[in-house]
């Protein structure tokens, strides 16, 4: 088979097989704070470092979509400091559950080790669970500066818009002709 053909056959093999993809609506802090506000359970904003086992975090089987599960709970520890009305002052340490949330070949990803903002759903028994799914969640990694002071501002009873996606006004690219 020359080399041709044996190209045109695996681009219309590529061509064949379906396109998948999610679509996510733009998810930012503020947007986590409105849902957490309007949300009927308790929330607990906390900026901290979050430590976990990263082995039980779901992996896809792209042959075996359905054998990944929806939701996978881990065990994990956060500690910073909660959110009062002048900022994150309050320290915080707690055992939380990290619900890390799969649709289909997409899941949630968490990082180890690293500084979340995380709103913190309370639980009836008064523990905590954190829940990110492909499209964010309730977790935000490194968060800037810029995404605490907003969070602050919020609950101060400030100014609390919601996140905007950033569009560039300026003139499009001319495409090639």
């Amino acid at each position: 088979m020359s080399i041709k053909i044996f190209a045109a056959a695996l681009i219309a093999s590529a061509l064949a097989s379906p396109a998948l993809a999610l679509s996510c609506m733009p998810h930012g802090v503020v947007d986590s704070y409105k849902q957490a506000e309007a949300a009927t359970a308790s929330y607990v904003v906390v900026h901290g470092r979050l430590v976990f086992d990263e082995a039980p975090l779901p992996k896809v089987d792209m042959n075996n979509q359905a054998a990944t599960p929806p939701s996978t709970r881990i065990p994990a520890l956060i500690s910073g400091k909660s959110l009062s009305k002048q900022g994150f002052e309050r320290r915080f340490q707690a055992p939380i559950t990290l619900d890390i949330q799969c649709a289909g070949p997409w899941c949630a990803g968490a990082k180890s080790g690293i500084d979340y903002l995380a709103f913190l759903e309370v639980q009836a028994d008064g523990s905590y669970a954190l829940s990110l799914n492909p499209c964010g969640g309730n977790g935000f990694g490194e968060p800037s500066q810029d995404q605490l002071d907003r969070v602050t501002t919020c609950y101060a009873g400030g100014a609390c818009e919601a996140d905007q996606m950033q569009i560039d006004k300026a003139a499009p690219e001319k495409l090639p002709e």
